[in-house]
């Protein structure tokens, strides 16, 4: 039987000009603006400092306002297709900051990422970020974009109008004609968070244009989030493009978000202690074994690693115990590992395991976010 041919010639025309124009693979320049990936830990307390603590991408930089704990939520705007939120939440307060004081939530990006954006020409795209957010403690907020390889910044405010309620916020930038991002796999540029700041941070004016960096324009107007324990902040969504309109937020696979984190920092963990299988091993002499790991993706450059005291090196033949494991040598894609064992059997075959929950690997090749 002939099947006939389905005229395909106009089909396009029933889709709106403007999806077809705003169908834009990995537009959003954050990653895991969602906040669905939490490799860490879902919940840390007592957080006085600065560091990557929960959420992948985000991290906190406290210098010395207020105690917290950052948690991943499930505290979401309604139907807006997210199930998860950044949570910060006062534990003890400080409503006099110090001069030097300062608290943001900070992401980064590599400048081979960036390159279409064309800065340092006269071509250079704006940038908009939207996102939701939500506090109990309302006001003026701030936010700096920081383009690190020319040390510029652009600070803008937003304001949370209404007590524990989620608000869509937009911010719009203009391009950096005058400077522009290197192409390469360090960190290029920021996006800041203000939570809270001392005068050091205040006292000057917000940005009208790329500017210096000046500390003293960060933050003009910010509210302090750390001048009560019942304080909270909520965010979400976070997304940044290149145009002057933020479009409907890019939403990806689980596993492609994942992989994106992963390119960043790692950790191989399982609930419970059941026994999980890491990869094969051998005993190169009777101290001493050897082993092989294929990272879950190709990193953003050569890992830091480091290794939970549960992982072992198992060999039936000998019976060896394992006294500890290392980085031998890595690659952005591979990793050896060296191992300390007693009792051991040269050219004995085994397999290095996960016997404990502390029975882990991290990896971590994070563009770290600390000046």
């Amino acid at each position: 039987m002939a099947l006939s041919r389905i005229d395909t010639t106009n089909m396009i025309e029933d889709v709106p000009q403007s999806k077809l124009d705003n169908n834009i693979n990995f537009r959003n320049i954050i990653i895991n603006g969602d906040m669905s990936i939490a490799q860490r830990s879902t919940s840390v307390s007592g957080i006085t400092g600065t560091g990557y603590n929960t959420v992948d991408r985000f991290s906190l930089t406290n210098t010395g306002l207020g105690t917290w704990t950052q948690s991943q939520s499930t505290d979401v705007p309604t139907a807006q297709g997210f199930a998860k939120s950044l949570k910060m939440d006062c534990t003890t307060a400080d409503g006099s900051p110090a001069s030097g004081d300062l608290l943001q939530l900070r992401t980064a990006f590599e400048g081979q990422n960036l390159q279409y954006l064309n800065f340092g020409t006269s071509s250079a795209k704006s940038l908009t970020l939207s996102f939701w957010v939500k506090s109990n403690k309302t006001g003026t907020y701030t936010m700096v974009f920081f383009h690190r390889d020319a040390s510029k910044m652009f600070s803008k405010s937003y304001t949370i109008s209404s007590a524990n309620t989620w608000e869509k916020k937009t911010i719009t930038v203009i391009g950096n004609t005058a400077n522009g991002i290197d192409n390469d796999n360090a960190r290029s540029f920021d996006v800041w968070f203000n939570l809270g700041a001392g005068s050091n941070f205040t006292s000057g004016s917000l940005s009208s244009s790329w500017e210096a960096d000046a500390d003293a324009n960060y933050a003009v107007g910010q509210v302090n989030l750390a001048d009560s324990t019942s304080n909270e902040w909520y965010v979400t969504g976070v997304q940044l493009e290149a145009g002057t309109t933020a479009s409907d937020f890019e939403f990806l696979p689980v596993d492609v978000n994942l992989l994106r984190c992963q390119r960043y920092y790692f950790k191989t963990t399982e609930s419970g202690t059941a026994t999980i299988l890491l990869t094969g091993g051998l005993e190169s002499s009777t101290s001493a074994g050897q082993g092989g790991f294929s990272l879950p993706t190709e990193m953003r450059a050569t890992p830091s690693l480091s290794f939970g005291s549960g992982i072992k090196l198992y060999s039936s033949g000998s019976g060896a115990s394992t006294a500890s494991i290392s980085q031998n040598r890595c690659t952005t894609t591979v990793l050896s590992c060296a191992v300390t064992v007693s009792g051991g059997t040269v050219g004995q075959a085994g397999y290095i395991y996960r016997a404990t929950s502390d029975g882990f690997l991290v990896g971590d090749a994070e563009l770290w976010l600390f000046q």
